[in-house]
């Protein structure tokens, strides 16, 4: 409350994720008022960490890239993020391995790269490569202030940023390509185009569906990955610890049942009963969620249909023994049949008899040197694709241990050797209970056609005073992007507050403005 006795300048931020952290930061250092409520202990949302016989497991996303948006953030915050997150870069991005036997490494050196794929398969492949690292950044860099890193636009909005006489910028995007059949022109080996076409289930999709702009991921990764000290949720923990520094509030163990409207946002009541009355709420949830916390007057975005819904996946939280195959940090051993694989997820709605899998071995470097711990067993996250289904359908204990016995074949025949000690599963049922709405999905909506990533939600919402951060609104899913929700909802409520002290922000068609 101010000093006239009015909350205007207090803001209640629902949910402790990446977007609702990052929107604290900014807001607490531009001077509002800011209380996080959260259900959950702990800060990070979907960077989870499980606890799998005594050790903690890092259960949510495991790659850190795209730095530049947290140090932004800090400057701007008058904070170092350097000072308060320790990061190491990779040499080794990843390795990949497939049932015949071969095994591929991709290097933050593009050469290195360049190198190792003409030994995979060949020159003309290699070049291919040098040629997609090349127009991958260029399709990055057209995009990075234009769509990622600004509000929301629509189509002709975007062309504007871009430069209608920008022709060759926007030819680059290859909008009405798809992400498979843009990388048949760099790669004639098919498992580097199951390789490079894994970067859609960055954002949840299949690369058969996919636009093929999402190739900007492949320079994302080339730009750095990073290993956060003590594991990604160390990183959550010290975006709360910032947040808290600047003066915000948080309630941990606290859960918002309504998000309260009177003409504009006046409140958040708690399951408890408690109401905290504020000028303005970030919503931090998956935007499907928002109807289940706002009054019928309110006409709150429509939740995504199950059938335009992301990935989910299957997990194991692990200790585990493992031989044979050299793991290195982030290892992805690919199914055989790709196209069949995402048609059983996406269009059967079950899990594929042939699994990609990827594993996280958070105890090695990114050359595959274990810790010095003195112990064989290791911390692994375990995870193969799942339909998001979690709202209507749940996984059997029964049917999770045959997944995991088939994921453990596909890896025997992919020359690992996996013997679990002790695993802890989640799945699209308990992704739903974890993220209400959801229906288990990782990433809302899922990026098919080249309108998908126009129809995600923006900051704004036609309530005023509600603003919106996440994975599952602009400008998409992954740890940068979500920070990259928070700062806008951040920036769009400063904005909305300038021009009137009720945040009354101009809606527009479709439930959601363009900002």
């Amino acid at each position: 409350m101010n000093e006239n006795g009015q909350t205007s300048d207090r803001v209640i931020v629902v949910g402790a994720g990446i977007g609702g952290l990052c929107s604290a930061i900014a807001l607490s250092a531009a001077g509002f008022d800011v209380t996080v409520i959260e259900s959950r202990d702990y800060p990070g949302g979907k960077m989870r960490e499980v606890p799998v016989g005594g050790l903690g497991v890092d259960s949510g996303p495991t790659v850190f890239t795209m730095k530049w948006v947290f140090d932004e953030l800090f400057e701007k915050a008058g904070l170092s993020f350097d000072d308060r997150v320790a990061l190491a870069p990779a040499h080794i991005l990843a390795r990949h391995g497939w049932r015949d036997g071969s095994s591929l490494d991709l290097f933050s050196n593009t050469e290195e790269s360049v190198a190792a794929i003409g030994e995979f398969a060949g020159r003309e492949n290699a070049e291919g490569y040098r040629r997609f690292a090349k127009d991958s950044e260029r399709v990055f860099e057209t995009l990075k202030r234009s769509y990622i890193a600004a509000p929301r636009p629509s189509p002709v909005d975007l062309v504007g940023r871009i430069g209608p006489l920008n022709i060759g910028d926007m030819l680059a995007l290859k909008p009405f390509d798809s992400l498979w059949k843009a990388l048949g022109g760099y790669f004639s080996d098919s498992r580097l185009q199951q390789l490079f076409g894994r970067y859609a289930t960055y954002c949840g999709s299949s690369p058969y569906r996919s636009p093929a702009t999402l190739m900007l991921v492949a320079h994302v990764e080339q730009d750095g990955v990073w290993f956060v000290a003590g594991g990604m949720h160390a990183l959550a923990q010290a975006l709360g610890e910032a947040a808290q520094s600047l003066g915000a509030t948080f309630r941990y163990g606290e859960r918002g049942a309504g998000i309260a409207v009177d003409g504009g946002v006046s409140g958040v009541t708690l399951t408890s009963g408690e109401r905290l009355e504020a000028g303005a709420v970030i919503f931090n949830g998956d935007a499907s969620a928002l109807a289940r916390m706002l009054p019928d007057s309110a006409r709150a975005p429509k939740p995504v249909p199950a059938a335009k819904r992301s990935l989910s996946a299957q997990t194991w939280s692990m200790r585990a023994k493992t031989g044979g195959f050299p793991l290195s940090r982030h290892t992805v051993f690919f199914s055989d049949d790709y196209r069949a694989e995402f048609d059983t997820i996406f269009d059967k709605r079950g899990l594929p008899e042939q699994p990609t899998v990827y594993i996280c071995a958070q105890d090695r470097d990114d050359i595959g040197n274990l810790s010095e711990n003195g112990s064989e067993v290791e911390r692994l996250l375990c995870l193969i694709n799942a339909p998001a289904d979690g709202d209507t359908r749940t996984f059997e204990e029964s049917e999770v241990e045959e997944w995991l016995g088939k994921t453990c074949d596909h890896l025997d025949q992919c020359g690992l050797l996996l013997d679990p000690i002790s695993a802890v599963p989640t799945g699209p049922a308990q992704f739903e209970q974890l993220f209400p709405g959801s229906g288990g999905a990782l990433y809302g909506r899922a990026s098919h056609g080249w309108m998908a990533s126009f129809q995600r939600q923006g900051s704004r919402t036609k309530v005023p005073g509600l603003y919106l951060a996440g994975g599952s609104v602009h400008p998409g899913p992954g740890v940068p992007m979500a920070a990259l929700s928070g700062r806008l909802a951040a920036e769009s409520l400063v904005a909305d507050r300038v021009l009137t002290p009720r945040f009354r922000p101009v809606a527009t068609s479709g439930g959601i403005s363009t900002g």
